[in-house]
Formats: structure tokens, sequence, C-alpha cells
């Protein structure tokens, strides 16, 4: 979900009506606020090393934020940066975390939840100490978490597919950034292996990861209440897709 046109810079603000019509929907269809995670924009680049194109991003990200505040949603997902081969890591770390405290600043009630990364290019957040960095930096530690991309995490080179790699995996997350600040996760299968750093979305089952990981995910408690949201690539699959998840929960076959 998308607040806004996540390929542009800017959008039209949000009006009175698309607030009442969106909460109206919500309450209509059973949708809360803890169960649905928006996304930021593509172009966003919080730890970026270029002025003027950092304060582009700071604009957006706000406005990102503020339109969540309006639909009353309570977390924004987005991923966290990239130095672009023009700054050393360590800094545009720091840099992300500035971004974040001034737009948690600027706001009130809006969680910014960051994004694993595959850790294709310049990106950062394929390593869970870079995470765990930021955490470290962002001074309200109640209105920041983290979304695990189960892709991308198998491609930074977390064995999720394994059994033994899928507990190391958590084990490593929990003494890194810890448990508790996993309040979502984006669901993928993934083209590419173990390490690849290469993001590919694939169709459950269909990838590296295998049906057996997903069952575990889906069997596995401390997963529950908090956004599953599933972002394989062929919507011709998705009820099919999400039938099998729900399936696995108490289908011990």
């Amino acid at each position: 979900m998308f607040t806004r046109s996540p390929n542009r810079w800017a959008s039209k603000p949000l009006t009175d009506s698309d607030i009442s019509d969106f909460r109206a929907n919500c309450a209509q269809h059973g949708f809360s606020a803890a169960h649905i995670l928006p996304h930021d924009g593509y172009l966003i680049n919080l730890g970026s090393p270029d002025e003027e194109k950092l304060a582009q991003s700071r604009e957006a990200f706000l406005d990102e934020m503020r339109r969540c505040e309006q639909l009353g949603l309570e977390m924004l997902n987005f991923h966290p940066g990239s130095h672009l081969n023009l700054m050393d890591e360590d800094s545009c770390l720091q840099r992300i975390a500035e971004s974040i405290n001034q737009a948690l600043e600027a706001t009130s009630g809006v969680m910014a939840v960051i994004e694993t990364t595959a850790g294709q290019g310049s990106n950062l957040g394929h390593r869970f100490e870079h995470i765990a960095r930021i955490i470290e930096l962002v001074d309200d530690k109640e209105r920041i978490g983290v979304c695990v991309d189960t892709c991308h995490t198998l491609a930074a080179g977390y064995d999720l597919a394994s059994e033994e790699g899928y507990e190391q995996a958590w084990k490593e997350f929990d003494d890194v950034i810890g448990l508790d600040y996993l309040k979502a996760m984006h669901i993928n299968d993934s083209k590419k292996g173990c390490g690849s750093r290469v993001d590919r979305h694939a169709s459950i089952g269909e990838g590296a990861l295998g049906r057996d990981f997903f069952t575990r995910l889906m069997r596995n408690d401390r997963f529950d209440e908090i956004p599953l949201i599933l972002e394989t690539p062929d919507d011709c699959l998705w009820a099919d897709e999400i039938a099998w998840l729900y399936s696995q929960v108490n289908d011990e076959q």
C-alpha cells in the first residue's frame, strides 16, 4: 500500500474526503491500523550524500509520515538508504538516523519501520548490524521498528531456507537488533540464492526459500499479530498463495 505515488517526489495532499473514505473502508472491512503497513516512495534516500537530494528525501519522507498521521495509520515502512559509494557506511547510517529523528520530532503516533534490504549496489540495511546502528542513534526508541523482507534477507546472506539456518538467523536478529523491534514482514520467495545480494522476488515455493520455509514461518507464534505483507510477482497467484499460507498455520501434515 502507498499513500501517494511511489515514483514521484510530490503528490497532491490528501483531501478530507480521501481521509474519511479510507477510515470508513477500513472500519467496514475490519482492517485495523496495527495490521496495515504502507510503504514510502522509491525515490527517497535518507542517507544521500548529496545535500540537495537529502533535503528532498527528508521532505518527502516527512510528508509520508504526515499522511499516515492523517489516515490514522501507525507505521510507515521504508528502505534505510544508500551511500552511493560517496561516503563511508557509518557516516551514511548516522545520516539516516538523523533523517528519522527529524521526521519523528515533527510527527506523532507513527512508527518508522526499517526494511531489511538485499544489499544491491550501495544500499545499506542488508546486515543486522546496519539496522542496529540506526536504532542506536534514533532518539525515540518507541517509534522505530524493523520489517524483515524474506527475499531480501536470504539474498543478504542469512540462510533462512534450511531449518538450522532459519533458527540461527532469528537468533542473530535477536542478539544484534532484538526481536522486540520486529514489527512486520514482507513475505516473498527469492529467485536468487543465499548471499546473492540480488533483489528478485519469486512466488511462494518457486524460489530459493522453498515451501518448507514458509510453513515454518506460519507456524512460528513469534510472528502472530504483526503485518505479513505478500509481495510476490504474479498477482494471479495471490489468492491461492494467501490461502495456502493460512492453511499451514494448523496443518501438521
